[in-house]
């Protein structure tokens, strides 16, 4: 017991160096800071300050983790597919489902600027761990093949790849969702960084979705229009057809703070259902964890939090 204390000790040293012995603190022990669906008011960790308390209360961990029978079967089928995408395009897709007949809810993952990558393909996989089928449209297809970061670069060079074919994407990978024998109709839709603001942008344009997550995503409140990005996605809030979640870092840039308020602001001029939630001590990429910006307790609680938000939406 003594040495699994020491251990849990030196995770918190090393875990509040990287973003602050308070934040890690309370949020360990629970305390994420959420808001209210509907009201988004901006809120970080809160309310522990000092050491670790000596005794752990594990009724209080983050708890994404470790929340399955040990005698419960597990299994999953992943793999690379091809769909029709846009304007019939036939394109690549990565796509996995638990073993069984279901019926299941689906969630569509939009890559992120680095590429249709394999951080993608694992997070595709812990949604399918999680009790959903799920798939990730290649959306940098007319850009050839090759490593992922060469790829999306091409893709950046030649002007970012076209919101209309973005949607076209999502819009194929929707209908092949739900027309598998497995499917329970429902369909949810996430993306990280440029994949968030697709996220929001296919949750005001492509028809059928139940649930939209935007992961930070940078770009929603877009001054310059480019052929490739010819509308800001907050012009589009009005059409905003399922309900909205957001994940964000008080720390980002990209969007800001301020950005964040704005969209903020014209989601409640229009009524729309919402959820913000913002994390101190976080900025941008903060689930990404081969880079020096993860966070790990506030990834794990907004995890947590995009599990029960697809949960209540997707289900049932």
């Amino acid at each position: 017991m003594e040495q699994k204390e020491n251990l849990r000790r030196e995770f918190l040293k090393g875990a509040g160096a990287a973003i602050g012995g308070a934040a890690v603190a309370s949020g360990l022990m629970g305390l994420s800071g959420c808001a209210a669906p509907g009201g988004g008011a901006a809120s970080g960790f809160e309310g522990f300050e000092g050491a670790i308390p000596a005794k752990w209360d594990h009724s209080r961990e983050i708890s994404m983790w470790n929340q399955i029978k040990t005698d419960d079967f597990e299994g999953m089928l992943a793999e690379t597919i091809t769909m029709p995408g846009y304007n019939g395009d036939r394109i690549h897709a990565y796509i996995s489902r638990p073993l069984g007949k279901g019926p299941y809810p689906s969630v569509i993952l939009i890559p992120h600027m680095p590429g249709w990558d394999e951080m993608n393909m694992e997070i595709v996989r812990r949604f399918t761990h999680h009790g959903c089928v799920a798939i990730c449209p290649n959306i940098y297809e007319r850009f050839g093949h090759g490593l992922p970061g060469d790829v999306s670069a091409s893709a950046m060079k030649a002007g970012g790849t076209p919101d209309d074919s973005v949607m076209g994407d999502c819009q194929g990978a929707l209908d092949y969702l739900v027309s598998r024998p497995y499917s329970n109709g429902k369909v949810g839709i996430i993306g990280m960084c440029s994949g968030g603001r697709h996220a929001f942008l296919a949750g005001c344009k492509v028809e059928g979705l139940n649930a939209a997550v935007d992961c930070w995503g940078g770009g929603v409140i877009s001054p310059n229009p480019t052929p490739a990005q010819p509308v800001a996605p907050i012009d589009l809030t009005e059409q905003l057809s399922c309900p909205l979640l957001g994940i964000f870092g008080n720390d980002d840039r990209f969007p800001s703070p301020e950005q964040v308020d704005q969209h903020e602001e014209e989601l409640k001029k229009y009524g729309k259902d919402y959820t913000f939630h913002r994390y101190d001590g976080a900025g941008h990429a903060f689930w990404s964890h081969d880079r020096d910006a993860y966070r790990p307790v506030q990834a794990m609680d907004s995890w947590g939090k995009v599990f029960e938000f697809f949960n209540k939406h997707l289900r049932g």
